[in-house]
């Protein structure tokens, strides 16, 4: 990891939690009176997954395909579990925009209307499926419902958690085309995980929802978020995955996408200890910005190295233009890493 990198990183953890301190979260927000959403209507929404059953042979062939002749043994990653029923990974791979709905600096999801936003994500799906035809593409929203913050707030954990109304803003701009995933990210600041999850289960218990993680902003040590880099260890995210496998099986529910992001060794310990379950598909999603031989060499020291499940990839339209040659990486570049990324996440 360049030093740039990192302390770039931090600038824009800066940014949010300044762009944030005063946001309001309680659901009275001018964006969160466009849209509504019903969330009762779980297992008719037009949105969720088929379930379909996995056949294993497919399975194996395609995370075969994923491993890009890998000969270390590292991937494909050996004894994890087939999926339930309906799994989207390795049968599709999901293209998303982050952000939020407050803020056009934190990514692609806020900064642009609703209608325009679907427009330049449907152009980069159609580059997806031009770059690799053999595994179509599933859209979806990757949005931060939980972000840190540069205040306190009033039960001093340092975050600023989205409102109902908010989120069921990001359940609308979904539906404007119909299958697309939702996924929820977390950033917990001084609180938890297992503090955070509660106030957000009702939307995980919709089929087309899923969880992201940020270890960045996981502040154990008491810092203050943005002030230093957080961590997970391979018992909070089992815990995660426990919970998640809980939600599927009540409900009768897809197998859901669970997304950490990570872009150094601390952000995540004990990587073998990690634990995969049916219910529940894992993506190490690399997550840091920069040249494409710095995020190049990211992906191979903390995603490669240190295997869990499926991998992701992070492009920023902005923060990779910072140096040259000021050019995103391209899906062609992308599907020639070992493995291949099967979620692509643009900011």
């Amino acid at each position: 990891m360049k030093l740039p990198q990192l302390a770039g990183t931090l600038m824009l953890g800066f940014a949010a939690i300044s762009l944030f301190a005063n946001c309001n979260s309680d659901g009275k927000g001018g964006v969160s009176k466009i849209f509504s959403s019903d969330t009762t209507k779980k297992k008719t929404d037009s949105t969720a997954n088929v379930m379909k059953p996995v056949d294993p042979k497919l399975y194996d062939s395609l995370v075969r395909k994923l491993a890009n002749g890998d000969t270390t043994g590292k991937w494909p990653v050996k004894k994890q579990p087939y999926p339930l029923a309906g799994a989207i990974l390795p049968f599709k791979r999901i293209v998303v925009y982050y952000g939020n709905l407050h803020s056009k600096k934190m990514g692609a999801l806020g900064e642009y209307a609703p209608k325009e936003m679907w427009q330049r994500l449907n152009a980069e799906v159609k580059h997806w499926e031009k770059a690799d035809p053999s595994t179509p593409v599933q859209p979806g929203l990757h949005y931060i419902a939980a972000v840190a913050s540069g205040t306190p707030g009033k039960d001093g954990k340092y975050i600023n958690r989205m409102g109902n109304k908010q989120i069921d803003s990001v359940l609308t701009i979904a539906k404007m085309q119909p299958g697309t995933i939702v996924f929820l990210d977390l950033q917990v600041a001084l609180s938890t995980i297992k503090a955070e999850l509660p106030h957000i289960e009702k939307y995980l218990e919709l089929p087309y929802v899923h969880l992201g993680i940020d270890p960045e902003f996981s502040m154990k040590d008491g810092t203050l978020p943005g002030k230093k880099i957080g961590t997970y260890d391979a018992a909070d995210i089992n815990y995660v995955t426990g919970y998640l496998a809980d939600i599927v099986k009540k409900h009768n529910l897809p197998p859901k996408v669970f997304t950490l992001h990570r872009f150094t060794k601390k952000m995540v310990t004990n990587y073998q200890n990690i634990k995969l379950r049916p219910e529940v598909q894992v993506i190490m999603h690399m997550d840091g910005w920069g040249e494409p031989e710095l995020k190049k060499g990211t992906y191979r020291h903390f995603i490669y190295g240190e295997p869990v499940q499926f991998t992701g990839f992070k492009l920023f339209y902005k923060n990779d233009l910072k140096k040259e040659p000021k050019r995103l990486m391209t899906p062609e570049e992308l599907l020639k890493l070992t493995p291949k990324p099967i979620y692509i996440q643009y900011q």
